[in-house]
């Protein structure tokens, strides 16, 4: 029901505003993730869920525990301390338990770090590089490959660019050039940094890898849900790390090569373009719902 009124909101919301799509992004007093926009990510979500019915009872008893030793055996109660050295039936209970919990986490743990190192042949490569303080993206591509920076957007370049909105492009996430990828294809990331350690990290699709200059470490998504994402760097990397987001838009495998086949020659207008197809109502969509 709660999912159902979610997406209701956001078709009403897309008709209020001509359009735009809602962002997924970082909300003031959040307390869980972003929601998923991947398979990796709705796994995360579910082993954290998993693991909560084991880390509250846990604290709980702990609790519960520490309470009752320090009223029972208060000094006050117990003049005379006890002499006990050891009990075995405590002891076993004490060692077998923690490694039956282990081993209820261990194995989705592995399943989940297996799903997260076993990515579908990518169909496309996209090169992340973290600069002091931006990102340039370069897609590698044999007949027409294609590179940008990507840097946030000041608040005086919004009306040129397009993006007023607030609500879909907020002010320290939205940026002045988005990665763009197609929906449901698996993309390869290759991050590195071009002067001190950065992290590429985008919440939604549960990617997270550090950015190391003079090495290329690899990671992937495949996001299942068209829209707008946003995440940060997420290794402080000097004065303006909290200034240097990333927002990857999703498309339609058609929007995203008319995006491609114009931004080669013309960065500006290939984006202009691409928002006035989504404006158009074809592909709205609230991102991570």
């Amino acid at each position: 029901m709660k999912k159902n009124i979610v997406k209701l909101a956001g078709v009403l919301g897309s008709f209020l505003s001509a359009g735009t799509a809602i962002a997924a992004q970082p909300e003031p007093w959040q307390m869980t993730f972003q929601p998923a926009a991947s398979g990796i990510m709705e796994q995360i979500v579910w082993f954290e869920h998993y693991t909560l019915w084991f880390i509250i009872p846990i604290t709980i008893f702990v609790m519960i525990l520490l309470a009752w030793v320090m009223f029972r055996y208060r000094a006050s109660a117990n003049p005379v301390p006890s002499k006990t050295s050891h009990n075995t039936a405590v002891e076993i209970v004490w060692t077998v338990g923690p490694v039956v919990i282990l081993l209820f986490l261990a194995i989705p743990s592995f399943q989940l770090l297996t799903a997260q190192y076993s990515p579908e042949d990518p169909k496309l490569t996209i090169k992340a590089t973290g600069y002091q303080w931006y990102w340039g993206y370069e897609y590698q591509a044999n007949e027409a490959p294609l590179s940008f920076d990507s840097l946030i957007l000041k608040d005086a370049d919004r009306a040129t660019a397009g993006k007023a909105d607030i609500k879909a492009y907020p002010r320290l996430l939205a940026v002045d050039n988005e990665m763009v990828v197609p929906v449901n294809t698996t993309v390869r990331i290759l991050a590195t940094g071009a002067d001190v350690i950065h992290a590429f990290a985008m919440p939604a699709f549960g990617v997270k890898i550090d950015a190391v200059p003079g090495r290329l470490n690899e990671t992937w998504f495949k996001a299942d849900k068209e829209g707008l994402y946003y995440g940060q760097c997420s290794e402080i990397c000097g004065k303006d790390h909290a200034f240097m987001p990333i927002a990857i838009r999703v498309v339609s495998e058609q929007q995203y090569n008319a995006w491609y086949a114009a931004a080669g020659s013309d960065l500006p207008g290939a984006y202009k373009t691409l928002a006035a197809s989504i404006d158009d109502g074809k592909n709205i969509n609230v991102a991570g719902n």
